[in-house]
């Protein structure tokens, strides 16, 4: 089934927060309903499904479509990278991470840091320069995760360090340049920003410095000296610890497994509480028949 750009828009706001918020607290959502009714799938449907499988059918289209967006990539960052290579138990996925003046799209935390910038076939790459240079100031790997026809483009505006990696019509990742591990380049003052006081003052305590005794308008100042002054490698090492652990989705683990493919990023990106698992599983096993009604 072929579908336009209106359809390719309801499609992909099936994905939202908004949306997951409404199966986290209701266990429906008249919105998920509505944008149904802009598209085709319905129609479609077999007399079985449920809200689930139509979400792996939303998600197919869409990331077959000439309209790929933003999630069609977070989910295939989440889905072949997070818990293709390794596993909540092993890893942590944050999304909108601070680094400077810029929000790297994806990072995951294992053993190092790799932030993932995406470009899909609505972006631009207006910016990929400015948000290259403060990733590589705050993540030891950076990659650049773009459709084919950015290919050339990312190749010549990024370093050689950062990788390129294309997801093609298929949905499969190909390499077209690696990244390369660069924890000693990180600006300890840099990655300080994306850290809660708490976990600074950790790291400090680690590498072997005295926590500063100062008022709290005064504490973000006085780390920021210290910081200054720090091997960055160790403070990129402690970095992906406090993350983490203080960051942890292993608690999250079963449920991302119990629930479908497609909306398993943006569960994760919900952070939802142990009752808005429930809801979001109750909603995601609910007949379609019934969910037609919601609205």
């Amino acid at each position: 089934m072929d579908i336009d750009k209106n359809e390719a828009s309801a499609l992909s706001r099936l994905f939202s927060a908004t949306v997951l918020r409404d199966l986290g607290t209701q266990a429906r959502s008249p919105l998920f309903t509505r944008l149904l009714d802009r598209t085709r799938l319905a129609a479609y449907a077999s007399p079985e499904a449920t809200v689930g499988t139509v979400f792996d059918q939303a998600f197919e289209l869409l990331s077959k479509s000439r309209f790929r967006d933003d999630y069609v990539y977070r989910a295939a960052i989440t889905e072949k990278i997070l818990l293709g290579r390794h596993s909540l138990n092993t890893a942590t996925l944050l999304n909108e991470v601070r680094a400077g003046s810029c929000k790297a799209d994806v990072v995951v935390l294992n053993g190092t840091s790799t932030a993932y910038e995406i470009k899909s076939e609505r972006d631009s790459l207006a910016r990929l320069r400015n948000q290259v240079s403060n990733y590589r100031q705050v993540f030891a790997t950076v990659n650049v995760v773009v459709s084919e026809s950015h290919l050339s483009g990312v190749l010549k505006v990024t370093p050689e360090d950062v990788g390129v990696i294309t997801l093609s019509e298929r949905f499969r990742f190909q390499t077209a340049r690696k990244a390369q591990n660069r924890p000693e380049r990180v600006v300890p003052t840099m990655v300080l920003k994306v850290l809660r006081i708490e976990e600074a003052t950790a790291i400090l305590s680690r590498l072997g410095h005295k926590v500063p005794r100062v008022p709290n308008t005064q504490i973000r100042s006085e780390l920021d000296r210290i910081f200054a002054g720090l091997d960055p490698a160790a403070v990129h090492e402690e970095m992906v610890r406090a993350l983490r652990t203080g960051r942890s989705q292993a608690n999250l683990a079963s449920f991302i497994n119990s629930i479908p493919t497609s909306i398993r990023a943006a569960s994760l990106a919900a952070k939802p509480t142990p009752k808005s698992r429930v809801r979001i599983k109750e909603a995601v096993d609910t007949p379609l028949t019934e969910a037609l009604a919601w609205k």
